[in-house]
């Protein structure tokens, strides 16, 4: 084993300094990944800093009746929250597919969200993996790619990105709260996630040393019905091969807001964009629905193996915004 130095930090301020203070330096919270990755030899920091004693590990409602959720909070805790579960039905789901009981009891909202590809090609040091060891090429592309992007993928990399939590976040126009040298700052969690492009090795837009520190869904979409399916290949925790997290609201035999994001699609969780643009104004119907993620998934380019991806993430998207607004339908039932 690689030896390395730890750190336990006892406040943001002392986690940042200590980060800017040691060279290779990565930050530790629930380690089901980072650790795992270490194992494997992928990740090799010099350092470890410990952030698990801050105090981010509250979920609280603001006065704007937004509701933030601190990078701390076990996944377990936020999945069963009331608030959660109650105003954004999404999330909850979608962590709850996430992973076992066990992996949710360690696994925090911030870890959740940076965690990275379980690419085959990345965790096995014999491969090449551009998102591993820049230049070295990308042995998915014609080796084994059943499960990676048939959207926003380039020449260098067609991984895709685990989340599930993140994929309900892009949806509910969340926002991830960053401490860093620089001060705070957020981050639209639709946005937080970059595409590969040429440098697939940079999963995030977060600056050095930046840390997590919480996530704020906004009052906005409160309340509004909401959901997250996930296709997978066993009944048990596993991840997606597709997934899409849906908001929807209807007003006047209309849709009035849309927000769709999908999972396992690319190297980040998919906004689109365009169904939702399609959406506003139209009809709840299965047809309005179909017309709007075809124009999504129209951007897709599929590769020798993983063509089945775009009807599945057809379906399960159509099926969720048709469940979603039957609800809002019988909600407005005498």
């Amino acid at each position: 084993m690689k030896a390395f130095a730890y750190v336990r930090a006892g406040s943001v301020e002392e986690a940042t300094s200590a980060y800017a203070s040691h060279a290779g330096a990565r930050y530790l919270g629930g380690g089901t990944n980072l650790v795992d990755l270490m194992k494997l030899g992928v990740e090799r920091p010099a350092t470890l800093i410990d952030v698990t004693r801050l105090p981010l590990d509250a979920v609280e409602e603001l006065p704007d009746g937004a509701l933030r959720i601190g990078a701390m909070v076990r996944n377990s805790d936020l999945a069963a929250d009331p608030l959660v579960r109650d105003r954004y039905p999404a999330l909850s789901q979608a962590v709850l597919a996430g992973a076992s009981g066990q992996l949710r009891n360690a696994a925090t909202t911030g870890g959740n969200l940076l965690q990275r590809t379980r690419c085959p090609y990345f965790q096995d040091l014999s491969k090449p993996c551009n998102k591993r060891e820049p230049d070295s090429g990308c042995g998915a592309r014609d080796g084994v790619h059943r499960d990676h992007a048939v959207l926003g993928h380039s020449a260098h990399c067609i991984a895709t990105h685990p989340s599930d939590m993140a994929v309900a976040l892009a949806a509910l126009d969340g926002r991830v709260e960053l401490y860093g040298p620089e001060g705070a700052r957020s981050v639209a969690a639709a946005d937080l996630h970059r595409l590969p492009g040429d440098r697939p090795e940079q999963d995030t837009e977060i600056r050095p040393g930046e840390l997590v520190t919480g996530v704020v869904l906004p009052a906005a979409s409160a309340g509004l019905p909401s959901a997250y399916r996930k296709a997978r290949d066993r009944a048990s925790y596993a991840f997606a091969l597709a997934s899409a997290a849906v908001v929807l609201r209807v007003s006047d035999g209309v849709v009035g807001h849309a927000g769709l994001a999908f999972g396992a699609l690319a190297h980040r969780p998919w906004r689109a964009r365009r169904a939702e643009e399609a959406l506003l104004g139209a009809a709840p119907t299965a047809a309005a629905f179909e017309h709007a993620v075809d124009l999504e998934l129209s951007a897709a380019r599929p590769l020798r193996d993983n063509a089945y991806k775009v009807p599945l993430a057809r379906n399960l998207a159509v099926d969720v915004l048709s469940r979603l607004a039957d609800q809002a339908l019988t909600r407005r039932t005498p």
